[in-house]
């Protein structure tokens, strides 16, 4: 049986190169709607951070993602981002 590589990407805000796994995708879609992808196969134009408090409010303070992906990104998806690692509120 042959062993699977595990496919490595880089997040955006801290530049570590994680396992796909540790990472979340956010996506620009075709139509221009900004999605994020948990299951990693959403059609379009992705980025990738980590899953860390850290990683997504450096991305949000210095407009990380917007630029990669090159729109503007609702508070809503960062609201989104800290309830996915568990952080409710977004502060701590």
């Amino acid at each position: 049986m042959k062993v699977r590589k595990e496919p490595i990407r880089k997040c955006l805000a801290t530049g570590e190169r994680l396992s796909k796994k540790d990472l979340v995708r956010i996506v620009r879609t075709p139509e221009g709607e900004i999605k994020i992808d948990q299951t990693g196969k959403l059609n379009g134009r992705g980025a990738y951070l980590s899953k860390s408090l850290e990683a997504i409010k450096l991305a949000k303070t210095k407009n990380i993602i917007g630029k990669a992906l090159e729109t503007e990104i609702p508070d809503t998806i960062y609201e989104q981002l800290f309830q996915l690692i568990g952080d409710k509120d977004g502060k701590n």
